[in-house]
């Protein structure tokens, strides 16, 4: 159920849209341009509805045809896309500091506003999305700032997905000029007035002199948190990525876990289900994105986040090389909803013989009308595959998908679902990292006793004992071999 705002706005009062809009025009600080493909000049509109827009507004134009627009900006593959915008902001905000900054320069914070997207065309088939920005100085003759998001626009009447543009990019701004000092804060305000029935922000970057103490790993994750999208998504070297960018028309591996560090068994349970995935006749030879999950439920398992504890299973996965899905999809129908947006293309999910067990617990679709059995349907639906990978037991028992028992009322559905090869046992595991469980590594790592670091990839120790992660203890030299 979509949220009526963005988060609880307690700590604040929330000003309207005419409000924002108008607190812009009369702030002498601001200058600037406004730049706008497509959905027409919503954003820019607000500014002269209010009133006092010559305040502000330096320039407003908007380049609807591909040449007009390449002869400014210079080509692209894609009309919409970060490349785009990134090249629309840097080049109105290029011309403000070259026309205007020896004039008004010491007066003056100039900025450009730019957005680039595709609303609801006429036979309603195309993907209703757009790349929004502002490139500014926050104080006169400052360094340049930058804040970058992308909407996915829900709303089902080309007037209204107008309508949430124009307000978000109120927002956007509203939140670049005044609220630039809490970036936590700027993100909450950003659907103020709107809802997300109306809006998904599913990417935001902050760059530039203002936010360089900002982890954009962190913000990603605010915005899951927060309910404005339903997942985030950051690559090995923290970078925020798009998903549809990343996701577009691609076969897709995921590997869902807590990462209380990343193990061998997380690497080979990835390696291997890659393996099998890429030998299947429909995927071979295609380019497969692999995404390693963390859901909110797990980061939220002792009640609020620990950021710190976060952002080390952020970087021990940047250490591996991995990128990085989080993800408020507990259940995994949802998961696959989700992914089936980007692409038509195969999607994997590799698990543990523990998690498989879950999957088939009726207790987590209580709150679906047909329950398990309409879960299971919505989760494989689309080309969906899960790849199991074994455990083995206290007794020496290796547990697969072949000798697993079910219980009795889910047995016959896990048998047919394993017949037509919906799930697949893994057979080309490393039998010599089968004992090791994230739990056991941490509680080692926590407890000074070195035998945790054969049971992690070398970078992967590394960087925990180098960052402290986890509670890192070193291990204590005794006595005797000091004497020595």
């Amino acid at each position: 159920m979509a949220k009526p705002s963005a988060l609880n706005h307690d700590e604040r009062t929330v000003p309207g849209t005419h409000q924002k809009a108008l607190q812009i025009n009369l702030d002498p600080l601001r200058y600037g341009t406004f730049a706008e493909i497509g959905a027409g000049q919503e954003v820019a509109r607000w500014f002269f509805k209010v009133g006092a827009a010559a305040g502000s507004i330096s320039k407003s134009m908007s380049a609807y045809d591909m040449a007009v627009s390449d002869a400014i900006y210079g080509r692209c593959k894609r009309y919409v896309s970060r490349e785009r915008l990134q090249s629309m902001l840097d080049y109105e905000h290029g011309l403000n500091l070259e026309r205007l900054r020896p004039s008004r320069g010491d007066s003056t914070a100039f900025f450009a506003f730019a957005d680039t997207v595709s609303a609801r065309n006429f036979h309603g088939t195309n993907e209703c999305h757009g790349w929004m920005g502002v490139k500014y100085q926050a104080h006169p003759r400052d360094d340049d700032s930058q804040i970058i998001i992308h909407v996915r626009m829900l709303d089902h009447e080309n007037s209204l997905q107008q309508e949430a543009l124009g307000i978000i990019g109120v927002n956007l701004l509203y939140a670049a000029f005044f609220l630039h000092h809490k970036p936590e804060l700027m993100l909450e305000s950003l659907l103020d007035n709107l809802s997300t029935e109306r809006i998904e922000i599913d990417m935001i970057e902050f760059a530039g002199i203002e936010f360089r103490h900002v982890d954009n790993r962190v913000m990603s994750l605010k915005l899951v948190q927060v309910g404005l999208t339903g997942a985030a998504m950051f690559g090995p070297c923290g970078e925020v990525l798009q998903p549809s960018e990343v996701l577009r028309k691609r076969p897709i591996l995921v590997e869902r876990g807590s990462f209380r560090p990343v193990t061998k068994v997380n690497i080979d349970m990835v390696r291997s289900a890659r393996e099998s995935f890429a030998a299947e006749p429909e995927v071979e030879g295609a380019q497969i994105v692999e995404l390693m999950e963390i859901t909110m439920r797990n980061l939220l398992v002792t009640g609020s986040i620990d950021l710190s504890d976060f952002l080390a299973r952020a970087d021990v996965l940047a250490a591996a090389g991995k990128t990085v899905l989080i993800s408020d999809f507990f259940e995994y129908y949802r998961l696959a909803a989700y992914l089936t947006r980007y692409t038509s293309e195969p999607i994997a999910v590799t698990m543990g013989v523990a998690s498989l067990f879950d999957l088939f617990k009726e207790q987590y679709y209580t709150e679906l009308e047909g329950g398990i059995l309409e879960a299971f349907g919505k989760l494989f639906t689309k080309d969906l595959r899960i790849y199991v990978y074994p455990h083995r037991d206290e007794k020496g028992l290796l547990r697969t998908v072949e000798n697993l028992e079910m219980a009795g009322d889910m047995r016959s559905l896990y048998r047919h679902l394993v017949e037509r090869g919906r799930i697949k046992q893994l057979g080309n595991f490393d039998e010599g990292v089968l004992h090791i469980f994230s739990r056991d590594v941490l509680k080692r790592i926590k407890s000074g006793d070195c035998s945790w670091e054969c049971m992690v990839p070398p970078e992967i120790a590394e960087i925990i004992k180098r960052r402290r992660f986890f509670g890192y203890q070193e291990a204590e030299v005794p006595e005797s071999v000091l004497a020595r």
